[in-house]
């Protein structure tokens, strides 16, 4: 007897039924317990084992958005890398919360992992109320509207006033382009938990990073970032910082040694520099395993050639029209030959990295550094990253590693110079956990160094390094109320809430106490609206490693030094060139005499 024929409607159900399942990854690339970060169809989700069973989650931390699938599994639970708020991987519950991650059915079949995401189909937004047309904002000249206003070593600093001046988002023309700025942190968030799909970074960023040779991670949207991400991620996790704190160590020890010669000759330092030596050193090992020493006294030129490159992206990214590609200033110039001679510089170590791959196969399965990982690595089609890409992300992990860290580092000794009770407390800490030792001992010492943690989270609120997020609109989107149309540019500027009263109590002040639950004190604090690594899912990457560089290097100072500032505290002054800095901090260092 033959089967009946389906009816033609539950065929075209179960077809339906079908049709909303996403092949999210093979097999193979789901071994173990995870998590695993995919996405499909422009969707993020978390893929873990628990108990033996696949589940999969939304993909997005409901905090602040950050991808799932880099955080990490402990015991039962998902743990988010950036606030580690905690759920069950079995059901998505959060520990200590309401919140719970939403599931989605999966199953495995075919060599691969199938899951029906409906369930995380983006809700729509409400009818927009207002249209760019409605927005205040400061007048401009005939097309070339706002841009000769831009003070660029200022311009964060301009915003910054203009917001006090028209309100938390207002209008800006720059020629052709127009740009919303705003200071409303729900609307900050919402661009970046929004990306890659809704907002990705300005549209001059990618071609501006591609024609100074450095297109990486940084730069990269669509297809082209996930890869790239999850190399960095995978470079900069814990487990490899564990790795890699010995070499931290050393690199550290090399700097109070410096400190140690330049205080015996009752020398001034320049405090911003020898700090991006430092990171320098820290970064090149990390990425490439390869020692420049420039804290002993080697060769500074990669130093000076990265100081290049973001004073001269900035210069071009804000300007009107793209000039650089019909007339070569001598600054370009300049650029050019940095850029040329770090690719020959990076060329020979990629030469000598494939020849150690070649030598010993197995080193691609474990690979010792960044540069062997990103050798081996394999984009979404199985094909190598050629070298452009390579180099691109070589540079950008070079430049991120640098500048972060060194800047926010310099900020927090120019404020403890004028706070001896604070420099007292901090040196209290650094008897109680790390002891006597030149540097602290290891990864776990340096994390419980909660006080100096403090420290460094108030130089990024009181001094971001990258105040202003800038994001473009992918297509027509609604922001808040906001109507915007594709192309449109969003500056969101992340320090106004972040030294506003009514979220931390004396926001003006620097008070590292207030990072601390014991120690905390009465009045507001929201530090949900600091956001010194930006937030969702392109949080800074290397957010870990600039926390334990921080701390590392914090301890290091204190423990064996006073500090003196030379020159006028009022005289140190941020300058923009895409980071801020501080310009002008220059110190002596003492030696302390040793414990009783």
């Amino acid at each position: 007897m033959s089967t009946p024929a389906r009816p033609a409607a539950a065929a075209a159900t179960a077809d339906d039924d079908r049709a909303r399942w996403s092949r999210l990854a093979s097999t193979d690339e789901v071994a173990g317990d995870g998590p695993f970060a995919a996405a499909a169809d422009g969707v993020d989700v978390v893929i873990v084992r628990a108990g033996g069973a696949l589940r999969v989650f939304e993909g997005l931390c409901p905090h602040q958005g950050a991808l799932l699938g880099e955080g990490e599994l402990d015991g039962g639970a998902l743990v988010c890398r950036n606030h580690r708020w905690r759920f069950d991987a079995a059901t998505g519950q959060r520990d200590g919360g309401p919140q719970c991650l939403r599931a989605c059915p999966v199953e495995e079949r075919d060599g691969a992992v199938w899951a029906d995401l409906s369930a995380l189909a983006r809700v729509e937004a409400a009818p927009p109320r207002r249209r760019l047309a409605d927005l205040p904002g400061p007048r401009g000249l005939p097309l070339l509207g706002n841009a000769l206003q831009i003070d660029l070593d200022r311009l964060h600093l301009q915003l910054e006033a203009w917001a006090r001046e028209y309100g938390p988002l207002y209008r800006l023309k720059l020629g052709s382009r127009d740009m919303v700025v705003t200071t409303d942190t729900a609307l900050i968030e919402q661009t970046l938990r929004e990306r890659p799909e809704a907002f990705r970074r300005d549209g001059r960023v990618e071609p501006i990073f591609a024609e100074l040779g450095v297109a990486g991670v940084f730069s990269a949207e669509g297809k082209a970032w996930r890869p790239q991400r999850k190399l960095a991620m995978g470079a900069l996790s814990q487990k490899h910082l564990r790795t890699f704190y010995p070499t931290l160590h050393r690199v550290a020890g090399n700097l109070r040694a410096r400190w140690e010669r330049a205080a015996d000759a009752g020398a001034e330092i320049d405090l911003l520099d020898d700090l991006m030596r430092f990171t320098v050193d820290v970064t090149t090992l990390l990425v490439f395993g390869h020692d420049v020493d420039t804290l002993g006294g080697g060769r500074d030129v990669i130093q000076r050639h990265l100081e290049r490159f973001f004073p001269t992206f900035a210069r071009r990214l804000n300007s009107v029209v793209p000039w650089w590609r019909v007339l070569r200033m001598p600054s370009d110039r300049r650029t050019d030959r940095a850029v040329a001679a770090l690719r020959a510089w990076l060329g020979e170590l990629v030469v000598a990295a494939r020849a150690a791959l070649a030598a010993e196969p197995a080193r691609a399965a474990r690979p010792a550094n960044f540069l062997e990982a990103m050798l081996a690595a394999r984009d979404d089609d199985g094909a190598p990253f050629d070298d452009d890409v390579i180099f691109g992300n070589l540079v950008t992990m070079l430049l991120a590693g640098e500048d972060t860290t060194a800047n926010t580092l310099a900020w927090a000794v120019h404020h403890l110079i004028d706070l001896p009770d604070e420099v007292a407390a901090v040196r209290a800490e650094i008897a109680a956990v790390a002891g006597d030792a030149a540097v602290p001992a290891d990864l776990d010492t340096a994390n419980r160094l909660h006080r100096i943690t403090g420290v460094a989270q108030e130089a990024m609120r009181l001094h971001p390094v990258a105040p202003s997020m800038f994001v473009e609109a992918n297509h027509d989107v609604v922001l808040g109320d906001l109507e915007l149309p594709a192309g449109t540019n969003v500056a969101g500027l992340i320090r106004p809430a972040a030294v506003d009263d009514a979220n931390f109590a004396d926001a003006a002040a620097f008070r590292p106490a207030r990072w601390l639950d014991a120690e905390r004190g009465p009045g507001a604090h929201a530090p949900s609206v600091h956001m010194p690594f930006g937030s969702g899912p392109r949080i800074c990457p290397g957010r870990t490693l600039a926390l334990v560089e921080m701390r590392v290097v914090l301890a290091t100072v204190y423990q064996a030094f006073d500090v003196t500032r030379v020159g006028a505290a009022d005289a140190v002054h941020e300058k923009f060139s895409f980071t801020v800095s501080p310009v002008g901090i220059r110190v002596r260092m003492h030696r302390r005499p040793p414990a009783a």
